[in-house]
């Protein structure tokens, strides 16, 4: 089954091969279910932050007396929220970037709108920003009405020669091929294929598919 993090993984790929030679930042973050108590909106756009600083030959010096402040600061208090976003809109107003969002639908409802709210301010401020979000269909509105009309949305789904092709690269990649003869090669490209196909469609599970919304 194609799952979210095939596709940020796709994406993320593609925009680095593509985005190499040019002055370009891509980032990206990934929403575990697990551990979503921890994924704070705060937390998620510093990570973003980190990438793109730490991929720059030199560090803007607001950005670096900003960082020094808050060090400074009593108990060495971490950037905030709004520092932050602030941060993310210099930086990325004059940088092409792209941010790679994997998995929303695992993000904590109420941690999700001030994310969604957070990447529209800097999106307001960084024509050049374009941002992927991954998730399932049920968000859609939401990412929609959030982003203020800026969304397109893809969806992504799994056909029948998709899977028949991923059986047929994993069994070229068997390391013990005297442990499967051509008849039953055959068979399990016959009736895998077949029986994956019904369960998705048959039993309605199309809308656990991922989809873009970029």
């Amino acid at each position: 089954m194609l799952t979210s993090h095939d596709v940020s993984s796709l994406v993320v790929d593609k925009l680095c091969d593509q985005e190499r030679e040019q002055n370009t930042a891509v980032t990206c973050f990934y929403f575990d279910f697990a551990a979503r108590k921890e994924h704070s909106v705060t937390n998620m756009l510093g990570s973003l932050l980190k990438q793109i600083v730490g991929g720059m030959a030199k560090v803007p010096g607001e950005i670096s007396r900003a960082f020094q402040e808050q060090r400074m600061a009593i108990g060495g208090r971490g950037l905030r929220l709004p520092d932050i976003v602030k941060m993310l809109q210099t930086i990325t107003s004059s940088l092409r970037t792209f941010v790679c969002i994997d998995a929303l639908d695992e993000c904590a409802p109420v941690h999700r709108v001030k994310l969604l709210d957070s990447l529209r301010q800097i999106l307001e401020k960084s024509p050049r920003t374009r941002i992927c979000i991954i998730g399932r269909p049920h968000i859609r509105a939401e990412v929609e009405k959030r982003l203020a009309g800026r969304v397109i949305s893809v969806s992504v789904g799994t056909s029948r020669d998709d899977i028949t092709e991923y059986i047929r690269v994993r069994l070229g990649e068997d390391g013990t091929p005297d442990a499967m003869d051509e008849s039953l090669a055959a068979d399990i490209m016959e009736k895998i294929p077949e029986n994956v196909s019904e369960m998705y469609v048959g039993q309605g599970h199309r809308e656990s598919f991922p989809t873009l919304f970029c």
